[in-house]
């Protein structure tokens, strides 16, 4: 199992981003996706997550209606499209798989079993 992500980089507040999240070693079927971020000095924070069965998808209070969680099942990746940068948007953004019934409006870290490695994000003018 593996996940890979990709798009971070450094954009200018109200800037927009398209993140990655590549699955390899499984099928998206069945699972759900969540997204997290931590920035320098706080914890780890879940943003977004998808049941990729469904299409259910949850966000947290502080991204709703500024961030867009979707699936491509045929190329087997999750994206997270972020519009609206903010400074405090700045931080590490990790995908992660976990079970669908652990897709709901609370996050927790523990509940996902494996990580990618993070991509950047930095909101900067």
């Amino acid at each position: 199992v593996q996940l890979v992500e990709s798009g971070g980089g450094l954009v200018q507040p109200g800037g927009s981003l398209r993140l990655s999240c590549a699955a390899s070693g499984f099928t998206l079927n069945y699972w759900a996706i969540g997204w997290f971020r931590q920035a320098p000095g706080k914890e780890r924070e879940g943003v977004s997550c998808i049941r990729t069965s469904d299409d259910s998808s949850y966000y947290a209070d502080s991204v709703k209606g500024r961030f867009t969680i979707s699936r491509d099942n045929a190329k087997n990746t999750v994206y997270l499209q972020i519009n609206n940068l903010k400074p405090e948007d700045t931080a590490v953004y990790y995908c992660a798989v976990t079970q669908p019934v652990y897709c709901k409006n609370t996050y927790s870290s523990t509940w996902y079993d494996y990580w990618g490695q993070g991509t950047q994000v930095t909101v900067s003018s």
